[in-house]
């Protein structure tokens, strides 16, 4: 990662807009805070100086409540704000593809911010607001693996990422992403071990208890898209085949529900949702494993059975690709997670 980076004032903007997730906001405020000082106090019973100036900043400055009813108070205003070591955008509670034409100011700073040479960091739908900058253009990102395919349709010239937890990309790589749920953590860390040091870094890991993404969003992921209503006989098809994907030919049955010829019913269906029928299908039944393997401690050959192929090879291998973890690591993770919340 290379030598620490530093400039006059160690200061971290978070923006706060009215969207924005508190829990997110203030844990980064938190991680940010705790450099330097927290580990001191653990290990010799004194706070050490913090190494970072976490400040949290808004248009106006003023206090609001957030989307999720928490009351926010900034400590300045946009235009207050020293120029930040760094500019971090927390998640925002947006649908996919909404509008953010309300967030002007918010974007005016932080292109501001780029072109002063500040580390530019997003976390979860952050990036949405990056991109809607003008930052993304010709540069890898990710964001929340339910919002990339919203991202790539919006913003074509970006290049998404929907498998990985954290994206570095841009002129000295000064575009920092990270993907959905807790991976601001792993931001935070990647922030402060490029800001302040590795060592440090793995202080608050220690101290947080945090564990990096190594698997990225995949695992997590929802593999099946919603369910499309546009076109009526395509979506009567949909209600079909979520009842009988484990039959022996769930397409051929897609094909004698919808009326169509099989060729018009697959043009039909690809332009309807994106995917081919098959492999709208295997989302299906993979989705469906996932619940199979974490609820149930069937052998991995009657899951691939249940949920519709004869062949368990293929079967692992095709979980394997889409999900990023083989059926075996899927249930070690998620099973125990599952039992631990029951």
């Amino acid at each position: 990662m290379g030598e620490p980076e530093t400039r006059d004032k160690a200061t971290i903007a978070l923006l706060a807009g009215p969207d924005v997730t508190a829990s997110t906001l203030f844990g980064m405020y938190d991680i940010f805070g705790s450099a330097g000082r927290d580990w001191e106090l653990l290990m010799h019973g004194r706070p050490g100086e913090s190494l970072l100036e976490p400040v949290i900043v808004s248009r106006d400055g003023r206090g609001f409540r957030t989307a999720n009813g928490a009351w926010i108070a900034p400590d300045m205003a946009l235009a207050e704000c020293p120029a930040p070591l760094a500019a971090c955008v927390p998640d925002l509670m947006i649908a996919p593809g909404a509008s953010l034409a309300s967030y002007a100011a918010e974007m005016a700073w932080l292109r501001d911010c780029q072109a002063a040479g500040a580390l530019m960091a997003a976390a979860c739908t952050g990036a949405l607001l990056f991109a809607e900058a003008g930052l993304l253009d010709d540069q890898d990102a990710t964001t929340h693996w339910a919002y990339c395919d919203a991202l790539a349709q919006r913003f074509p010239r970006v290049r998404v990422h929907a498998h990985r937890s954290l994206v570095v990309s841009g002129e000295g790589q000064r575009l920092v992403m990270a993907g959905g749920g807790t991976t601001w953590q792993d931001l935070a860390l990647f922030l402060v071990a490029r800001l302040v040091g590795v060592d440090e870094a793995m202080h608050l890991a220690r101290l947080n208890l945090i564990d990096w993404h190594r698997e990225g969003q995949q695992p997590y992921a929802t593999l099946s898209s919603s369910r499309q209503i546009e076109d009526a006989c395509i979506a009567r098809c949909q209600l079909w085949v979520a009842e009988h994907y484990d039959t022996h030919s769930p397409v051929a049955g897609m094909v004698a529900v919808s009326g169509l010829t099989e060729r018009s019913f697959k043009r039909r269906f690809k332009a309807a949702t994106g995917m081919t029928p098959m492999d709208y299908v295997h989302t299906l039944r993979l989705e469906e494993a996932k619940q199979v393997l974490e609820s149930s401690d069937a052998p991995i050959d009657e899951v691939a059975e249940e949920v519709g192929y004869a062949d368990p090879s293929f079967f692992r291998r095709l979980f394997g690709r889409r999900v990023g973890l083989t059926p075996s690591q899927y249930r070690r993770r998620f099973r125990s997670m599952r039992l631990r919340l029951q």
